[in-house]
């Protein structure tokens, strides 16, 4: 299993730059994973496509139901977000260097995978890939990487 993060899930369902890669990777998985309150970011971006109307309302409805069919068919395992995760990535921006830019999301996304035994995680995201090595964890991003 790996873990992804919602900018790559997002991928696996809207056509962004970068979706190919991203969907080739998911399907040679045997799984993937993420914390929980990926969900509710994956649900908020697909919104916010709407929103910014690069989709319609009714492709954001089709993509939900394909997302919760996903879901169901388990190709998405959730994380829960529990107290020791959140004390995790407390102790970990509290010892990082003042100079690492870290969002309370994307510190519960590496405290996550961290606390579910990952060595790596994958994000598009620039600065989870820069804070992820306070978390002991690397990060990967296959669409940078070519």
């Amino acid at each position: 299993m790996i873990y992804f993060d919602t900018s790559y899930i997002i991928k696996c369902y809207l056509n962004e730059a970068g979706s190919a890669p991203v969907r080739r990777l998911a399907e040679s998985s045997e799984g993937m994973g993420c914390s929980l309150h990926g969900r509710v970011e994956f649900w908020t971006a697909v919104k916010r496509n709407v929103r910014e109307r690069l989709i319609t309302a009714e492709q954001a409805a089709a993509t939900f139901r394909l997302f919760q069919e996903d879901e169901s068919n388990g190709v998405w395992h959730w994380f829960p977000v529990e107290t020791n995760s959140v004390h995790l990535a407390c102790e970990k921006i509290a010892a990082a260097s003042d100079m690492v830019f870290l969002r309370a999301a994307d510190a519960l996304h590496l405290a996550s995978a961290l606390t579910q035994r990952f060595q790596e995680i994958y994000t598009h995201d620039r600065h989870m890939l820069a804070a992820a090595a306070a978390f002991g964890l690397q990060a990967r991003d296959i669409i940078a990487e070519g």
